[in-house]
């Protein structure tokens, strides 16, 4: 056997984890989904908004028609003249029955989006709060699943899965990366019992375990603050458990050049908070291993690598219920390529643009202004 073969060989038993992880992940669903749901607690929502992303009023809508006995939202901007508040307004009218409130927030914090969640977090009135991305679109039921796992004492927060949704081409190739390499390395993790991060996607969490992380405030100098958010609740000897729920992102119809510095940043930030896991991760390219098996003369390695990798994705997009893998997933090859040369470009520099402001990540993950 060429040494060539081996790289493939490990990616083929990755993709292999990855599909084992995802079948693994629809048996606990559906066990989860049987089990009756305990007592619910009231929940404050935050959400921390700048611009008005895709779908953004369809988002916040569909948190404000859960069917749960108590929660409220708050909405902060660090823009007075954000053209999103406009929206928010809007929910105020179409919802006068639920309690929600438009905050305008002054920070000086380097991540302005944690400085206006520290301030937000002060305001809420409910024990549980719920951290999620502005543009997340939830299913009838998403605060049930999220506030469920919270009745163990021994769980620190709850996060879960996402799928995104997209215009034209470049977008969607960010969104197939999402469901067919990004969650499988979720799934992974979690099956080989790494628990020390969660998603922006969701986050929720008791507000006394974020007081004694420090609350937001500890948070403000990281760009990764989910990562770093899961790793402080982790610390404190509690459990991180994912809601038997998909949320969803939209990612609009960016073009190729913001779609570049979207994932480039994303690999950065990863790199700086998580060293040796970025490094490893060469290993999961599944599809230049096998490019370099097939190379080598070494066909079976490089079919078996390029099936499997082929495989998980398929099944991890199924779970997720991403609909465009039925036509999409020849693609998944390509868009590897495309996902090698991010791993790359994130390999190198610390530079990243992040809502039109270039930022250096600190060797320790923290962020400065250049």
């Amino acid at each position: 056997m060429s040494w060539l073969a081996v790289p493939a060989v490990l990616a083929a038993a990755y993709y292999l984890l990855a599909l084992l992880a995802a079948l693994r992940w629809r048996r606990r669903v559906a066990c989860a989904r049987a089990a009756e749901h305990p007592g619910l607690p009231p929940i404050s929502i935050l959400k921390a908004v700048r611009g008005r992303d895709p779908g953004f009023y369809e988002a916040i809508r569909s948190h404000a028609v859960q069917d749960y006995p108590a929660f409220e939202m708050l909405f902060g901007f660090s823009d007075p003249h954000d053209s999103a508040a406009a929206d928010v307004a809007r929910l105020q009218s179409e919802f006068p029955q639920v309690p929600i409130s438009l905050h305008y927030v002054s920070t000086a914090a380097p991540n302005t989006k944690v400085g206006v969640l520290a301030d937000l977090a002060r305001r809420a009135r409910h024990p549980i709060l719920l951290i999620n991305d502005s543009d997340i679109l939830v299913e009838p039921g998403y605060l049930r699943a999220a506030a469920a796992p919270l009745a163990d004492p021994a769980v620190g927060l709850v996060t879960c899965l996402y799928r995104a949704s997209a215009n034209g081409w470049p977008a969607r190739f960010e969104a197939l990366g999402i469901a067919t390499e990004f969650i499988p390395s979720v799934l992974t993790a979690r099956l080989l019992g790494m628990q020390g991060f969660a998603l922006g996607s969701t986050m929720a969490l008791r507000a006394a375990d974020l007081a004694k992380i420090g609350g937001f405030d500890a948070l403000t100098d990281y760009l990764a603050d989910d990562f770093h958010l899961g790793r402080r609740i982790h610390q404190l000897g509690r459990r991180i458990e994912f809601a038997d729920t998909v949320v969803e992102t939209a990612l609009g119809a960016p073009g190729w050049p913001d779609v570049w510095r979207h994932q480039l940043r994303w690999s950065r930030t990863i790199r700086a908070g998580r060293t040796a896991g970025y490094y490893g991760y060469i290993v999961t390219h599944a599809t230049v291993w096998a490019l370099a098996a097939f190379a080598a003369g070494q066909w079976w390695a490089g079919a078996l690598a390029l099936a499997l990798r082929m495989a998980a994705g398929v099944a991890t997009a199924r779970l997720l219920r991403y609909r465009p893998i039925g036509r999409e997933w020849p693609l998944i090859p390509l868009r590897d390529l495309f996902g090698f040369a991010v791993w790359l470009g994130g390999a190198f520099g610390r530079t990243v643009i992040w809502r039109g402001r270039r930022l250096r990540l600190r060797r320790d993950g923290r962020i400065e202004t250049v």
